[in-house]
C-alpha cells in the first residue's frame, strides 16, 4: 500500500518502511508525528483512491529519525560589463522521517 503525503508544500509517495527527507518538522529525534493531509490512497498494480482534495479519516504515522540541513546551493547573478554580481548561499532545513503506518480512511 503506498499513500500521496502533503507537507511543506510538496507531494511524496510514501510506503510503509519508507525514509523520507521533506521540510523541517517541529520535534525531536525519535518524536512520534502524524501526517492528517492525505490526497491519495492505492494499491501497487491496483487501483488508487483520490481525495476531494483530501481523504476523510487518513493518516500516516511517522517516526522523526533526523534533523539536518541539506546541501549548499549558491544563487550566483551577474550582468556582463557592468561590474554587478551578487552571490548568495542557502541550506534548507530537512527532516528524515520513517513512516511506520497508514491508516485508510
Amino acid at each position: 500500500m503506498y499513500a500521496i503525503l502533503k507537507t511543506g508544500g510538496k507531494q511524496y509517495k510514501v510506503k510503509s518502511d519508507d525514509l523520507v527527507d521533506i521540510e523541517r518538522l517541529e520535534g525531536e529525534v525519535g518524536t512520534q508525528v502524524t501526517f492528517s493531509e492525505i490526497l491519495g490512497i492505492g494499491e501497487e498494480g491496483g487501483k488508487l483512491q483520490v481525495g476531494t482534495p483530501l481523504i476523510q479519516g487518513a493518516s500516516i504515522a511517522a517516526e522523526i529519525v533526523d534533523q539536518f540541513r541539506g546541501k549548499k546551493l549558491i544563487a550566483f547573478k551577474k550582468k556582463r560589463r557592468k561590474g554587478y554580481k551578487r552571490k548568495v548561499g542557502h541550506r534548507q532545513e530537512i527532516t528524515r522521517v520513517k513512516i511506520s503506518a497508514i491508516t485508510a480512511g
